[in-house]
Parts: C-alpha cells; sequence; structure tokens
C-alpha cells in the first residue's frame, strides 16, 4: 500500500494544511481512511474510479501529507476539518466509505449535517469505545511497534519520526476518552442516510454486538458481518484472494448507487 501515484494538493482548512487527491468524475464519494492509515490505502479497494463517482480521498489530520501544529486529536474536529475542505471544493451533498477512525468520523458527519451525508458504509465503526478496545489502545507505545510497523509508517507518513510518534500517542490517549466517541442510540436515530454498516465477528476492538447496537439504532440501515473478519476486514485475507475484495467493491457501490431494493421493517 504505497502512497497514491494519482496528483494531490494541499489547501488551507482550518489550523492545517489538509492533503487530498480527487480521481474520476461523477457524483462526489469521500472516503476517509483508518487510524495510523492514508488516503492511498483506498487504492487498494478502488484501483481506478468507479463508474460514476468522483472520489475525494484526504489525508486525514495528522496523517501522511496532512499537518496538525496544534496537536490537537478528536473525531469531531476532524469531522469539522471535512466539512472545511469539502466547504472548500463546493461540495454540498456527497456520499461516504470511511475505515475504523474514517467510520467513527461519519458518525460525527452524520450527526452534526444530517442533510449533506446521503448515504455511507461504515467499516470497523463503534458508537464507543468498549472495555476492550481501550486495554489495546493502552499498548499503543511507539517503543511496542516492531521495525515492520516503523518502516510501513514511514512509507506513508512523510513528515518525519516525530509525526509518527505523535500518530501513536493520540491513538494511546483514546483509552482516556469518554466524550469524543459517545453515540447513545437516540442520538443515532437522528442520522437520516442510508448507511451499510461493516464488520468483522472477529474485531478485536470492537465487539460485532456495537455493529448491532448501531444497526438497531440507525433508522435506515443495513449489516453486513463478515464471518471470522477482524478490525477493517475488507484487507486481510479477505482482500488477498481479489475476488472477496472485488465482492466488497460492487457490494458498497450497488449500496451506494441505492440498487438495493429491500426495506427494513418497523420493530
Amino acid at each position: 500500500m504505497e502512497p497514491t501515484a494519482a496528483p494531490g494538493r494541499s489547501i488551507s482548512v482550518k489550523d492545517i494544511e489538509m492533503y487530498y487527491v480527487i480521481r474520476g468524475e461523477g457524483e462526489p464519494l469521500l472516503l476517509l481512511h483508518g487510524g495510523g492509515g492514508v488516503g492511498a490505502n483506498w487504492d487498494i479497494v478502488f484501483p481506478s474510479p468507479p463508474e460514476g463517482y468522483q472520489l475525494i480521498v484526504p489525508d486525514l489530520r495528522g496523517h501522511g501529507r496532512t499537518t496538525n501544529p496544534s496537536g490537537r486529536f478528536t473525531f469531531k474536529e476532524i469531522a469539522f476539518d471535512v466539512f472545511a475542505l469539502l466547504d472548500r471544493l463546493g461540495i454540498e451533498r456527497f456520499k461516504a466509505i470511511g475505515m475504523s477512525l474514517g467510520a467513527k468520523t461519519l458518525l460525527h458527519v452524520a450527526t452534526q449535517q444530517p442533510e449533506r451525508l446521503e448515504a455511507m458504509v461504515l467499516i470497523s465503526a463503534t458508537p464507543y469505545f468498549p472495555a476492550t478496545a481501550r486495554s489495546i489502545m493502552a499498548t499503543m507505545t511507539p517503543e511496542t511497534r516492531t521495525e515492520a510497523e516503523w518502516k510501513q509508517m514511514r512509507q506513508w507518513h512523510t513528515q518525519g519520526d516525530e509525526q509518527i510518534i505523535a500518530l501513536w500517542n493520540q491513538m494511546r490517549s483514546l483509552k482516556d476518552s469518554y466524550d469524543d466517541m459517545n453515540f447513545t442510540r437516540p442520538f443515532l436515530s437522528t442520522i437520516t442516510a442510508r448507511t451499510l454498516i461493516v464488520h468483522g465477528d472477529r474485531d478485536p476492538l470492537y465487539p460485532v454486538n456495537l455493529a448491532m447496537e448501531m444497526y438497531e439504532a440507525i433508522p435506515n440501515s443495513y449489516l453486513w458481518v463478515i464471518p471470522n473478519g477482524g478490525h477493517g476486514p475488507i484487507f486481510g485475507e479477505f482482500q488477498d484472494s481479489g475476488e472477496s475484495t472485488s465482492h466488497f467493491a460492487k457490494t458498497a457501490l450497488a449500496f451506494l448507487r441505492n440498487e438495493w431494493k429491500t426495506e427494513r421493517q418497523p420493530s
């Protein structure tokens, strides 16, 4: 997953310089990467832009080529960054896919300005941090990272080791965060975007019952549980077969195009 070869640019957004890539033509589809990743990770899922879509693919705050001089890092703040970027690009209404950090950001996007988000796919999301996730977050120190992890992070994040250390420290600090990700069922019920929730049933961070909580609370939602899937289940073994990755992309795009005709019955 090397950084994308597609030409990108950086613009001033709030207090940061935000790097983003635009690929393809059509209606806007926002792709938000996971924590510690970069926008270029989506090149594996979408090697070429899907027909009829213009992909907007940013490096999120402090990641990749995007700066974070204040050191602030909350999902709510990143959602504000995303809105500011879309405003600069003149994009009012859009669809989106988010992975982990990106998916949690989309929960803020969908509740802050619900009229702007038509449909979204949430991969490995959570409404709040359970004890299992907090225990794993506590281990996210630069000293515990392997050489392979350092090598990968240095390929993705271009601002030096200080940037990488800051990212790992921010991931670790989430163990003490309780107000940023605190989506109750009544709050989730205000989401109007059609929502596909994609979750691995072996996710070590966010047990699958949290995906079920979101599914039960978000009115127009669908749930896709991937058997034996971990965190980020569209990558790893699920991605290696090729056919499965294509299945995810086709399924997600069919959902975003509103080609699914079934409706949920009221409970």
